[in-house]
């Protein structure tokens, strides 16, 4: 009885910025890129794959939910370093070096009562 290593048809990362969440599955054997089930047009999401020398050697399947553009831009990024950590831990280095790794942990500060938002109160009037 041989045991053979199999290789995974995917390796998955998750990303998040602000509320934005992105499921990011690489994979080795296609070369087509989706973002929500759409083509891939976009090209900065891509700079993880740069840092490391990969740039066309994976297919793309993203699925983004929340947040505005650049959020999910980011949170695309950060997905991409995770899932490519989980391919080769290798690559680890260079990506935390990159800064691709850390979670930004900015988040909208929530409004107060009283106040008109999180922290700009009414204007004083005199009279």
């Amino acid at each position: 009885m041989s045991t053979t290593k199999q290789e995974a048809k995917y390796n998955f990362g998750t990303g998040r910025r602000k509320t934005a969440v992105a499921r990011v599955r690489i994979h080795k054997d296609t070369k087509i890129s989706t973002y929500n089930s759409k083509e891939f047009k976009f090209d900065k999401e891509l700079a993880p794959f740069q840092v490391v020398g990969k740039k066309n050697v994976f297919g793309l399947s993203v699925i983004v939910n929340g947040g505005g553009k650049n959020a999910q831009l980011e949170a695309i990024q950060h997905g991409i370093a995770r899932a490519l950590v989980q391919y080769d831990p290798e690559l680890r280095s260079s990506l935390k070096k990159a800064g691709y790794l850390r979670r930004d942990p900015r988040e909208v500060e929530r409004k107060k009562p009283g106040l008109k938002k999180a922290r700009k109160s009414a204007q004083w009037s005199k009279r």
